[in-house]
């Protein structure tokens, strides 16, 4: 299992979003939501900075992001920046840290857009949702991969 919010784990995620959707995922959709999916996909060249806020002294407390940059279908760049890194992507979102762990806990991804849990705090809104369902599919497969949290940390009680 990878750490959340390490090198690693960065690493892991860009290896889900690079294989795409499993099986399982295409089954429960109709093919038209994944033909729109491959041509959102295949013709992307934005990048996104998922940050998480609030993270636990186990994992150096503050906010961290993921920067995700896509290019006609790949991942140009996946990595984990630390809090003293400047933050520099077409669209920069961010979710407190218990939010994150519920997404890896099974919360949906579309529900953790919609009900503004994720926000975005930088970029053109409509631009971005244009390919809101591009985005929701790479968060899903972010949130599938072997993830681990501290044992101790405390998760921060909603406000």
């Amino acid at each position: 299992m990878k750490v959340f919010f390490s090198q690693q784990w960065g690493e892991a995620a860009r290896a889900s979003l690079e294989a795409g959707p499993q099986a399982e995922a295409l089954a429960g959709k109709l093919q038209e939501y994944w033909d729109f999916y491959n041509l959102i996909r295949y013709t992307y060249s934005s990048s996104w900075a998922l940050g998480a806020r609030d993270l636990p002294a186990e994992l150096g407390g503050g906010t961290r992001y993921l920067v995700v940059a896509w290019n006609e279908g790949n991942v140009n760049e996946c990595r984990v920046l630390n809090e003293s890194e400047p933050v520099e992507a077409t669209y920069v979102l961010a979710a407190d840290y218990r939010d994150w762990k519920a997404l890896f806990e099974g919360y949906d991804a579309l529900r953790t857009v919609m009900y503004r849990k994720l926000l975005l705090n930088e970029g053109e809104l409509l631009e971005f949702f244009k390919g809101i369902y591009f985005f929701v599919e790479c968060l899903a497969l972010i949130a599938k991969g072997p993830t681990s949290f501290p044992a101790n940390a405390a998760v921060p009680a909603a406000v």
